[in-house]
């Protein structure tokens, strides 16, 4: 694909069916890894939480927004993933806490399954937003110094980055004072090289979203002019 001196409008994007669909598919991914995160998973040596079904979904997908719409669409879809999570969390507390039918039998599973602690919570949210912004940076800077070309370069090296931070953030918030150091560092170490071996994995089917979604929308965007800043007024 070439580079278009022109960037795609808010508007024509938010009104394209494809971007819709990869909106969906990112949303739904990061919503259900956090619910079912609660079971622990092991294979062998490695331990880690069913959130490993979905969650790097989110990092491809996160990816391909990136790579294809730019960095700002993808920023503007973090903070929608954001604000959504917290909806289903908010959510789940509110149900946890009203009143249950007296003949109900369910509550000590309800609030297995869904009663996180606030300190879960709050390293779940920071670890996500630093992660995905992290992910998206590396990946529109990568694709400008390389000037398009070696996707898989940014796909991977974009994860190995976003993933490290998310697995950094999320179990030192969550888990210190609770388990030892030792322990702490096969967590960090464990998540982040399953999740980057999972983006490495799917780089074949990558390759195919974005390079369809290039022809089917008509754009590649480069972010050589953008403002990197999490926040802005402008969209």
């Amino acid at each position: 694909m070439t580079d278009r001196p022109s960037q795609p409008t808010t508007a024509s994007i938010s009104g394209s069916p494809w971007f819709m669909v990869i909106v969906a598919l990112y949303v739904t991914s990061l919503i259900t890894a956090n619910t079912v995160a609660v079971k622990v998973l092991e294979f062998g040596p490695w331990i880690t939480d069913a959130g490993l079904i979905t969650f790097p979904i989110a990092y491809i997908v996160g990816d391909v927004l990136t790579e294809v719409y730019g960095y700002a669409a993808a920023r503007r879809v973090i903070w929608l993933g954001f604000m959504c999570n917290l909806i289903a969390v908010g959510t789940f507390q509110l149900a946890g806490a009203l009143p249950a039918e007296s003949s109900w039998e369910g509550g000590d599973a309800y609030s297995m399954i869904f009663g996180s602690t606030p300190r879960i919570l709050v390293a779940s949210f920071c670890a996500y937003l630093i992660g995905e912004f992290a992910n998206s940076y590396v990946l529109a800077r990568m694709k400008v110094w390389t000037n398009g070309r070696w996707l898989w370069t940014r796909t991977i090296g974009s994860t190995v980055v976003g993933q490290g931070l998310d697995s950094v953030v999320f179990v030192l918030i969550a888990f210190s004072g609770v388990f030892t150091a030792g322990v702490i560092q096969d967590m960090i170490i464990t998540n982040w090289v399953l999740k980057t071996a999972y983006e490495a994995i799917a780089t074949p089917g990558t390759y195919w979203v974005v390079n369809k979604l290039k022809r089917a929308e008509g754009i590649d965007v480069y972010d050589r002019n953008t403002d990197f800043r999490p926040i802005t007024v402008s969209g």
